[in-house]
């Protein structure tokens, strides 16, 4: 199983970014994916969680109406439309998901992409 995120960048208040989390390794289509996301002293964070079929999102009240996750089971991805960017929205961004392997659940991780937002 990897999990590959890509697209963090350096970006100002008020601008948009747009992250990709590629899967690898397991039948991506059968599997909610999670974004988190991690600032500097502070926990981990659940971003955005989008069901299997893409159909169902959830997001955390930070980032309601400014962040959009979409999945393409086609092409094993799923991405976190940022927009309306602030400061705090600065963190590492981490692409997640719980896999059943035969009869067992395990997490599984990204290595992360960073998000500064600064001006």
């Amino acid at each position: 199983v990897q999990l590959v995120e890509s697209g963090g960048d350096l970006v100002q208040p008020g601008g948009s970014l747009r992250l990709s989390c590629a899967a690898s390794g397991f039948t991506f289509s059968r599997f909610t994916m999670s974004w988190y996301r991690q600032a500097p002293g502070k926990a981990r964070e659940l971003v955005a969680t989008v069901m299997s079929g893409g159909e169902s999102t959830n997001y955390a009240d930070s980032v309601k109406g400014r962040f959009t996750s979409t999945r393409d089971n086609a092409k094993n991805t799923v991405h976190l439309q940022m927009n309306s960017l602030k400061p705090e929205d600065t963190a590492v961004y981490y692409c997640n998901a719980w896999i059943r392997v035969g009869g067992t659940w395990d997490e599984y991780w990204g290595q992360g992409t960073q998000v500064t937002v600064s001006s």
